[in-house]
């Protein structure tokens, strides 16, 4: 743990560049992180522990604190402009029907995606249920800084665990006035789920908040004469782990009265789904023009143009020149999730962009993840996730990985501390 015995750079007066191309040092203890993680869950014996084995990283990646102060205002950039009539208006119209009914909340928290670049974050990916937020805030209590004074974590565990319980409750709040009695985290096959571990540490985050909490899946679930209910009674809440981002599987028929009924607080929910996460409206929201046609103030309309690559659907009449420039861009599924499905586009074969013509895509500029270096010369690729809700930012956390599109199965990648500068004092 903390092997800085390699590390050929003094850490306490390096750069940021410098330290994530040279910095060697393990600054969390991977072992211990496991064990606490383990200890959050009630009943382990049915999990496979290997599963989980590059959950995390034991390096940090270094961001300069105005790197994520521009991220954070990207954050507050996106929830203004999702409340926009003629923005809601324009992405509805290729939403499903179910993102019609509005629920009266903005939908929870969002995970934001950036890949760090030589001009600043870029915005690649928008994630209405984003997993890990739990876990991250977990790493933050196994980090042992390098360099403790000049970088450091941008909030402590506590504050980001307590941040995250509460932004979900919120969100359930603002959809039935008041607060859950009994919620239940709901998910397909959920033991079997990669970050079952965090639904576990949801489970305890919800009951220190004196809010009964069960995990369930959609199958545990059925009407009742209140609404939903399981076999040991009502259910008011469902955070909801599903990427049915719709419920039109028939298996989430009860989810799908139940909320439309209004009997039950779903979050996220399908409207977020439509308004946030669904990738053809990146190519609304990097349009400051379009946005400006909306009445969207022009200080958030210029700040998303300026961070998110351009971003189009792929339709019949630009199919065969996206072909040509396929190298210049990363193709990805309209309603996709967890990079499936997605494609750069220099690794395309002609048979696999045949099939993609049944399916929505969006091509995107391609904007390169940055790279972190790390013991041996290993050389990982990394991207920042930016927790937010409405309030504001939770939690950044960065995932390191090798290969096309973003794993948790590169060894000595994983989950990783994002450090970074002290804030200014005030």
């Amino acid at each position: 743990m903390n092997e800085q015995a390699n590390c050929d750079i003094d850490c306490a007066t390096a750069g940021e560049a410098p330290l994530n191309q040279q910095c060697t040092c393990e600054v969390v203890d991977v072992t211990r992180l496991r064990e606490a993680m383990w200890g959050g869950v009630a009943d382990c014996r049915a999990i496979d522990p290997a599963l989980h084995a590059n959950l995390f990283s034991p390096y940090a990646l270094f961001v300069d604190r105005s790197a994520l102060d521009a991220m954070e205002r990207v954050a507050a950039a996106l929830f203004e402009v999702a409340g926009n009539p003629g923005y809601i208006q324009r992405v509805l119209q290729w939403a499903p029907g179910i993102a019609r009914h509005d629920p009266g909340s903005a939908g929870g928290v969002l995970g934001l995606d950036f890949h760090l670049t030589v001009d600043g974050p870029r915005l690649i990916e928008i994630n209405t249920n984003p997993g890990g937020l739990l876990l991250n805030a977990l790493v933050l209590d196994a980090v042992q800084s390098c360099a403790q004074t000049t970088w450091v974590t941008w909030t402590n565990a506590t504050l980001a665990q307590g941040a995250a319980i509460s932004a979900w409750l919120d969100d359930a709040r603002q959809q039935s006035g008041h607060t859950p009695a009994r919620l239940a985290i709901v998910d397909s096959a959920p033991r079997e789920q990669f970050l079952y571990p965090e639904f576990e540490l949801y489970v305890k985050g919800f009951r220190d908040h004196g809010v009964d909490c069960v995990i369930r899946a959609p199958e545990d679930l059925s009407p009742g004469p209140d609404g939903l209910e399981d076999s040991e009674g009502r259910i008011d809440t469902v955070y909801n782990r599903l990427t049915d981002f719709a419920l039109a599987d028939t298996s989430h028929a009860a989810l799908r009265q139940a909320y439309l009924a209004r009997t039950l607080a779903l979050t996220p929910h399908p409207r977020a789904h439509a308004l946030f996460a669904d990738k053809r409206n990146l190519s609304v929201l990097g349009d400051s023009d379009l946005l400006s046609s909306f009445a969207v103030d022009a200080d958030p309309a210029v700040r998303l143009a300026q961070v998110i690559p351009h971003t189009v659907e792929l339709i019949p009449g630009n199919r065969d020149a996206l072909w040509a420039g396929r190298s210049d861009y990363f193709f990805k599924p309209a309603a996709g999730f967890g990079s499936r499905g997605s494609y750069r586009g220099d690794k395309l074969t002609r048979r696999t962009w045949e099939s993609m013509a049944s399916a929505t895509y969006v091509a995107q500029a391609f904007a390169p993840p940055s790279a972190r270096i790390v013991h041996g010369g290993q050389s990982l690729k990394a991207d920042v996730r930016c927790f937010a809700s409405g309030c504001g930012v939770l939690l950044f956390a960065a995932r390191l990985y090798q290969g096309q599109t973003t794993n948790m199965r590169t060894p000595g990648g994983g989950f990783a501390a994002v450090l970074t500068t002290p804030a200014a004092e005030i």
